[in-house]
């Protein structure tokens, strides 16, 4: 029986069997899509070159206007260089003291320089003043669950500073080396950290109710094994993930935990915070350490996956051919469960469509 790709891809977050084997990108970039499709946008993107539809769409949120006065954000432009780096200062101003931060952005991302928090002072100022949502709007969700329709799933993001977990958001205001520290030197300091933005993200993740999101991705790179040990993550990462998980859950939302690097000796840590699924499954080759076979027969009966492709090797410097004989390794190393949408291993910014158009055509031939 042939499955919309609606059905396709909920059956592969249910964990369960589809028709055949479904296939999205984590994200489209805005790089890739006017250098190599002349600026379309994510749904022609997804129709032209044949992938099922994951469309990634966020709540919009209220603020009160005194919380927003407590904020004060001043931005100052620095100037681009010679290689096409523009970077920006921020002044934020709030009745109890001032934050800093530089960042800068280019053709294809942006990033800190000098992050908004150095010091736990600075946190507790940020703590105190920073907004927090007083309600949240669904209405883009439902916008695109209905132009959707059966093409595909919708994914959200968590409200959080960062990214997807707490740890992950702090190490984006602090800096991950000097949050790892912290951890090491002060472990009640971080723990109040990342339980005050836990209960931030809690808060508002309450306003979600009757979303029609199908998942939300928390985790984010930090929590990653080339990043952290396992028991660091156990310790500061995994009680604020499960308290996070479960209420999406209770939401009627799939989670799937994003640790785009080192994963493998953290499979049965995922497993206990109570995620579904887990991506970017990065394997050797882009610098993470995902053996697709060796994590499906370990947790694949546990959790859904999604990624695992190279699209360096396959996008960016390979041809039709070799791109649909990764396709059909990533295929057969985890048929067995089944439980799989095979996604490029997070963002890319290069490839000939040619070989984007081959990976769909070839998950087409993966037949369960």
């Amino acid at each position: 029986m042939t499955m919309t790709p609606r059905e396709r891809m909920l059956t592969a977050l249910d964990n369960k069997r589809p028709d055949r084997l479904p296939c999205q990108v984590h994200g489209w970039m805005n790089y890739y899509l006017k250098t190599y499709l002349n600026g379309a946008d994510w749904y022609e993107a997804n129709r032209k070159l044949g992938f099922d539809y994951a469309i990634y769409v966020s709540p919009t949120y209220r603020y009160e206007p005194g919380a927003l006065a407590n904020w004060e954000v001043r931005t100052v432009d620095l100037g681009t260089d010679a290689d096409g780096n523009h970077t920006f200062e921020e002044f934020i101003t709030t009745p109890g003291g001032r934050l800093h931060k530089i960042y800068s952005q280019n053709a294809f991302t942006t990033w800190d320089t000098e992050p908004l928090l150095k010091t736990v002072a600075d946190f507790e100022l940020w703590d105190r003043y920073c907004p927090v949502p007083s309600g949240a709007d669904l209405s883009e969700i439902d916008r695109t669950r209905d132009k959707l329709g059966e093409l595909g799933i919708v994914r959200s993001h968590p409200f959080s500073p960062g990214q997807g977990s707490p740890w992950q958001s702090f190490c984006t205001l602090f800096g991950t080396q000097e949050a790892i520290l912290l951890g090491m030197d002060e472990p009640e300091t971080l723990h109040h950290i990342l339980d005050a933005i836990l209960e931030k993200t809690l808060k508002v993740t309450r306003f979600w109710e009757g979303t029609r999101a199908d998942m939300v991705e928390v985790g984010g790179g930090a929590g990653s094994s080339t990043v952290i040990s396992p028991d660091f993550y156990r310790e500061f990462g995994l009680p604020c993930d499960i308290r996070q998980n479960r209420l999406f859950h209770e939401l009627g939302l799939k989670v799937v935990n994003h640790f785009c690097g080192g994963l493998m000796p953290m499979l049965e840590l995922v497993v206990q915070s109570e995620a579904d699924g887990l991506e970017t499954m990065t394997p050797p080759s882009m610098g993470g350490d995902c053996d697709l076979a060796k994590a499906s027969a370990q947790v694949g009966d546990r959790l859904f996956f999604i990624g695992g492709f190279d699209q360096n090797a396959g996008f960016e410097r390979g041809n039709p051919v070799l791109v649909r004989k990764m396709v059909f390794d990533c295929f057969e190393a985890t048929r067995d469960h089944a439980g799989y949408i095979i996604a490029p291993s997070d963002h890319f910014f290069f490839g000939d469509p040619a070989n984007l158009k081959a990976f769909t055509d070839a998950c087409r031939e993966c037949v369960y």
